[in-house]
């Protein structure tokens, strides 16, 4: 077992941190935090620089990690136009990679993934969002809650019900949806705790007409499609929670630093620092494993939710104690800030519930060791 990365992929590390520490600088991260608004000219700069390489997924993991480790809501910015980008490559036809992905990977598209409801978030089999077939197309009616790059995306994947059958995830299709469809409408959410440099909205499809083709796979084949995403995404979900405690952790250590030998070597203070390092060396090593399955093309649904699940809750324990070990001076620094956007990782891609039930299933239906 080998836990180097090859030079190549160091090399992107190194380009990854030079790129976050030269352009996330702390005025730019904390104007965005306060206005709630998408960092436009920072997304073209990351993708003129080729931050983001789709063509070794170790590298967007790593990319993800160290944006992420700068500053959470600038660094998901700089990824996030890529949002729901696997489901089209692994199930959508020719058209659709033709039309809706050379776009976004030419950097002239932003996209975006439409599943939550305002009734329901976790439950994915309870969308109500429904369409009709009519005249080769499809009209959908209903609305989605909590949707990332929902005011600035070019078009959403789409979860929406097309058939009503006795088990209900059976009954799911993906389509693409153009925000320049008439019908559509997109209400940007304000007043989020953390991640405030990413756009949120909610969406709502009145009467809205969607050409048949743009049906993703089969029809009534989405619940898969979208598992099966969530498969792949919550690995990087887990390099953000890795990125956000690293982050959090350097600042710490660097306050910490700053006080003298007296504060240093205070044994509480270095309990606290031992802990923070375990954890997030613990978090980095779970989900080095679960990605090495994910990239071999051997996902294991368990290992993967293990590692999106402590990832996020490392997230949020490291940005506690550091903020807990530094005082005043931490939460009049940006670890405040960290702290905030370090919440909603145990909430998207799965809540960490959600991930501890998928852990429990697997252990019950599986054997003995």
């Amino acid at each position: 077992m080998n836990f180097e990365f090859t030079e190549d992929q160091q090399k992107m590390r190194e380009k990854v941190r030079e790129f976050a520490q030269r352009e996330f600088t702390p005025e730019l991260a904390a104007k965005f935090d306060m206005e709630e608004k998408y960092p436009e000219e920072l997304r073209k700069k990351s993708f003129e620089e080729k931050i983001i390489d789709y063509s070794d997924p170790w590298k967007v993991l790593i990319a993800i990690e160290e944006l992420c480790r700068a500053d959470a809501g600038l660094g998901i910015s700089a990824t996030v136009p890529y949002f729901g980008e696997e489901i089209i490559s692994l199930f959508g036809s020719d058209y659709l990679k033709e039309k809706y992905l050379a776009a976004v990977n030419d950097g002239k598209a932003i996209m975006g993934l439409a599943v939550t409801e305002p009734g329901g978030g976790s439950d994915v089999a309870g969308i109500k969002t429904f369409a009709t077939k009519k005249d080769g197309k499809y009209i959908v009616n209903g609305g989605k809650m909590f949707i990332t790059n929902g005011t600035i995306a070019n078009f959403f994947v789409s979860l929406i019900r097309t058939s009503n059958e006795e088990k209900r995830h059976h009954g799911l299709s993906v389509l693409v949806i153009e925000s320049s469809f008439p019908g559509f409408k997109s209400t940007k959410l304000r007043g989020k705790l953390g991640v405030r440099a990413t756009d949120t909205a909610e969406l709502q499809f009145n009467n809205m007409e969607v050409p048949e083709a743009n049906l993703v796979g089969e029809e009534g084949k989405g619940f898969y499609y979208v598992m099966t995403f969530f498969n792949i995404s919550r690995i990087f979900v887990a390099g953000q929670g890795i990125g956000i405690a690293q982050g959090a952790y350097d600042r710490a250590l660097r306050i910490i630093k700053s006080r003298g030998a007296a504060y240093s070597n205070n044994e509480e203070i270095q309990f606290a620092l031992a802990d923070m390092a375990t954890h997030i060396e613990a978090a980095r090593l779970i989900t080095y494993k679960a990605a090495s399955f994910l990239f071999n093309f051997k996902p294991d649904p368990m290992e993967t939710s293990m590692a999106k699940k402590y990832a996020a809750e490392t997230a949020v324990y490291v940005a506690e104690k550091a903020l807990e070990i530094t005082g005043i001076e931490g939460i009049s620094s940006d670890l405040e800030r960290f702290y905030r956007d370090a919440k909603i990782l145990e909430i998207w891609e799965g809540t960490s519930e959600v991930e501890k039930l998928i852990i429990a299933r697997s252990i019950l239906k599986g054997g003995e060791n």
